[in-house]
């Protein structure tokens, strides 16, 4: 039986990589990246090197041909600010945010026009990040995928587009197919953001834990992201926004939908995984 073709964009940045050998053993995996080696130098196996934010398509469409399904991981980073500026609201981070809602668009349409099945897009918790600001106040418990997507950040605000793009190729009514689409908001795929918190500090530790996703949940959700079917909707509409988090005790964003549509079972728990450095962080905090 052949392997699942899968096309993965963005293939040198972190998330991409964190995932990568898994989905390469699982799928016959078509990295893509406008480089060709990981941040830190290191080569990536079957690399296609290609500017998918190029607005000509037949650049790049062969590299979709025959694919299954695509997960979109590409990003393009403003010029002069670092990664960690994605709350800087100035001219040039909303240019750089243009262009990603654009490349968003090339592989939304490149995918439809080759006969993709599928594309999950790298989304980001700040799509919807306003509301945390109510759920630090108090006026808020738990934020679902099904609230409409607020951000007071252009990072966040590209994001969002990308969904509200996503959803207008799901419906059908570009070229008269519907193109499958996931939007994965993800959280925290680190291991270290507890090591960076005061003593004390009960609620940035509270945040860094909801927000928490292990290396093999990150996995594990990719690939249901992929392979699960269906995932239409009630009116038929195959569209889909999952939050890529572990299963949090300290969890502010739902999973529900993510365990009842796709199958995702995640098998850390932040609250398990960093007992330690949570005693630590909350002894201090009484003292």
């Amino acid at each position: 039986m052949s392997k699942r073709r899968v096309v993965l964009t963005g293939a040198a940045g972190y998330i991409a990589q964190r995932m990568f050998r898994e989905l390469s053993e699982r799928w016959e995996l078509v990295p893509i990246d406008a480089r060709g080696t990981t941040r830190d130098g290191k080569a990536i196996p079957g690399i296609v090197v290609a500017d998918l934010t190029q607005p000509n398509r037949d650049a790049y469409r062969r590299h979709f041909r025959g694919a299954d399904a695509v997960i979109h991981c590409a990003y393009v980073s403003a010029p002069g600010l670092s990664a960690d500026t994605w709350q800087d609201n100035g001219d040039a981070k909303f240019w750089a945010e243009h262009q990603n809602v654009a490349l968003a668009y090339n592989v939304y349409r490149t995918a439809l026009e080759e006969g993709v099945r599928r594309v999950v897009a790298a989304s980001s918790n700040h799509a919807g990040d306003y509301y945390e600001r109510l759920i630090w106040a108090g006026r808020l418990e738990m934020v679902t995928p099904e609230m409409p997507p607020r951000s007071d950040n252009w990072y966040g605000w590209a994001k969002a587009a990308y969904e509200l793009l996503g959803f207008v190729f799901a419906t059908g009514k570009v070229d008269g197919r519907k193109l499958e689409i996931v939007q994965w908001r993800i959280g925290a795929p680190r291991d270290d953001d507890l090591d960076r918190i005061e003593p004390g500090d009960i609620k940035t530790m509270h945040r860094a834990l909801g927000a928490y996703l292990s290396r093999r949940d990150q996995v594990q959700e990719a690939i249901r992201m992929v392979e699960a079917d269906p995932i239409a909707d009630e009116h038929g509409v195959p569209f889909l926004i999952v939050y890529g988090i572990s299963g949090n005790t300290h969890r502010f964003w739902s999973i529900a939908n993510a365990r009842q549509k796709i199958g995702y079972a995640p098998e850390d728990d932040s609250q398990v995984n960093f007992a330690d450095r949570i005693a630590a962080i909350a002894r201090a905090g009484r003292r």
